[in-house]
């Protein structure tokens, strides 16, 4: 088996190679900014191979592009003498030993909810430590808003600010959805309309949290159930010589309804 230690300065070596003077030019051009994006779309790459069963050769191959992404950042940073990659693991292996010392410590040995509670009072300490005081502190804004939703909702409720059930959850949404309508049929307004909207799936991310549900993934799923169940409709319409954009809503409402019978009876 290749030494993993070879394998990481290779990839260490490549990236200081690429942002050389005598590199790529596109490589060096880039910065931070520009590069987090790509940070981002290579995490959701590997969450994507994840869900397709996995896919291990993809998996494998995304999680190499993602690590690509860390390796990235570290050489920029290194070369603006703030930290190098040597200093990004070190980091981590440091947070990990402090986070697990009933596993690198003395600790008592922990249930896997124990430890999903020490591990918030763990981070709560740093937040402490880093000067980040309230009960929201620390929940970073670039992430998808729903997942940021999740977040904020379940900090909020470790300290008792909650809904009692998901079926007063469901009532709120029906509230919210009742507000939207009013908006909806008054002058057009697009920033109260786009701040009822905001509201209503700011009420369905907590309602999925109620019922201890991710609700990024629930949309993915829902996603991924529109793209199966549209394709099937192109097909049935294909079949008889027609595209969606040459029939109607009526014909294309009609093939959607024979999908999803054929899907609840396996056919």
């Amino acid at each position: 088996m290749p030494d993993p230690a070879d394998a990481l300065l290779r990839l260490l070596d490549i990236m200081a190679r690429l942002r050389a003077p005598d590199g790529c030019p596109w490589d060096r051009e880039q910065d931070f900014a520009t590069i987090a994006p790509y940070t981002i779309e290579e995490a959701y790459e590997v969450a994507d191979a994840i869900a397709r069963g996995p896919d291990f050769p993809m998996l494998m191959d995304e999680l190499g592009d993602l690590l690509f992404q860390v390796v990235y950042h570290a050489q920029m940073a290194s070369e603006l003498g703030k930290f190098a990659f040597v200093e990004v693991a070190n980091s981590i292996s440091t947070k990990m030993i402090r986070r697990h010392p009933h596993v690198f410590g003395e600790a008592e040995q922990r249930t896997a909810e124990g430890q999903t509670a020490a591990w918030e009072v763990q981070k709560q300490a740093e937040r402490a430590a880093r000067a980040e005081t309230g009960t929201l502190a620390g929940i970073p804004p670039g992430l998808p808003a729903l997942t940021r939703a999740l977040k904020l909702t379940r900090r909020a409720a470790r300290v008792g600010f909650d809904w009692p059930d998901a079926g007063a959850v469901l009532d709120k949404l029906e509230e919210e959805a009742t507000e939207l309508r009013a908006e909806m049929t008054a002058a057009p307004d697009k920033a109260r309309q786009a701040d009822e909207v905001g509201d209503l799936l700011f009420v369905v991310a907590n309602l999925a949290r109620k019922l201890e549900l991710d609700p990024e993934a629930c949309l993915a799923a829902a996603n991924a159930k529109f793209e199966r169940r549209f394709g099937a409709v192109e097909h049935r319409l294909a079949a008889q010589g027609l595209a969606p954009q040459d029939t109607t809503l009526e014909v294309m409402e009609a093939a959607w309804q024979a999908v999803k019978a054929d899907e609840k009876t396996g056919g």
